[in-house]
């Protein structure tokens, strides 16, 4: 059982030195994945709000960590060129090492969209383009490609990888179309923790429904991680938005929660802290140590 945590997105303003502290934390307590949301904007109470660039945080994490793996949670493929976001993906995981998962989506806020003028219809038309355009380049593949919204004329990613094999990728979807376009491809698959309600009884439904995808595209699903978001609440005075049966009391009680979410089938948990910050990510530590 793999555990990592969500660094801060929204909840709060955090500065560069503090997600320093936190990213450096998260891999001194023994936590195995740091996850970065790819989000520029929000409305929250008609306010704006919005993170730090992901990709740009995933470079900085990857130059002052040295183990933990890192990743887009996920990245959205429509807010970049696609042979551009294959180069920013190369790129931070030469820093990483090598410690680079690469979390792909559609997106799903349009707000930003709207805001940054970047087409928001036909997402996910948009995305099967990006999407095989990424991963022949991710493969070492020289790519030449002429679609409805892309196109590339004999590009390729150098200097090469020195990983010797493609980065990880993870879908972090569960719709029908998107899973019959990256299943066969992924390393790894994704839910956020509201399409199970947090809930680790309506985990399985959707293993079923992962399966079934992982059998029209002739996949063996043994061979894609699993992985779910799961909120935990530490005493958070205002509870984050969309917060739904979060998990609250002792680390012990927590651990025992994530070990029943892991009994259906779960290969990686990324925890959701609410608060987010470096005591948080202390207790998260002492969770995995106990579930583990």
């Amino acid at each position: 059982m793999k555990i990592g945590v969500q660094l801060p997105e929204v909840e709060r303003v955090v500065r560069w030195p503090e997600i320093r502290r936190m990213a450096m934390l998260a891999e001194d307590v023994g936590l195995d994945s740091l996850w970065v949301g790819d989000h520029h904007l929000y409305r929250i109470g008609g306010i704006p709000c919005g993170p730090w660039e992901a990709w740009t945080q995933l470079a900085a994490i990857a130059a002052v960590t040295s183990r933990i793996t890192i990743a887009p949670f996920v990245a959205s493929l429509g807010f970049h060129r696609p042979t551009v976001l294959a180069k920013m993906a190369a790129t931070v995981d030469e820093i990483s090492d090598g410690r680079l998962v690469f979390g792909v989506g559609a997106g799903w806020n349009d707000i930003e969209y709207r805001a940054m003028g970047i087409p928001f219809g036909r997402r996910v038309a948009r995305f099967a383009e990006a999407f095989e355009i990424i991963r022949r380049l991710l493969d070492g593949e020289t790519v030449s490609f002429s679609g409805e919204f892309y196109e590339c004329a004999d590009f390729a990613i150098h200097p090469v990888s020195a990983r010797g094999r493609r980065m990880p990728l993870l879908l972090g979807s569960t719709g029908h179309r998107m899973m019959e376009i990256a299943l066969p491809h992924v390393d790894a698959w994704n839910v956020w923790f509201t399409q199970f309600e947090n809930l680790p009884e309506k985990i399985p439904p959707l293993l079923d429904q992962f399966g079934a995808a992982c059998a029209r595209v002739g996949r063996d699903p043994s061979t894609i991680e699993t992985s779910v978001a799961v909120l935990l609440d530490f005493g958070s005075v205002t509870p984050r938005q969309g917060s739904i049966n979060p998990i609250g009391g002792s680390v012990r009680a927590m651990a025992d929660a994530l070990y029943r979410i892991a009994e259906t089938g779960i290969d990686h948990l990324q925890l959701v802290l609410d608060p987010i910050d470096e005591r948080t990510i202390e207790l998260a530590g002492e969770i995995a140590a106990t579930l583990r």
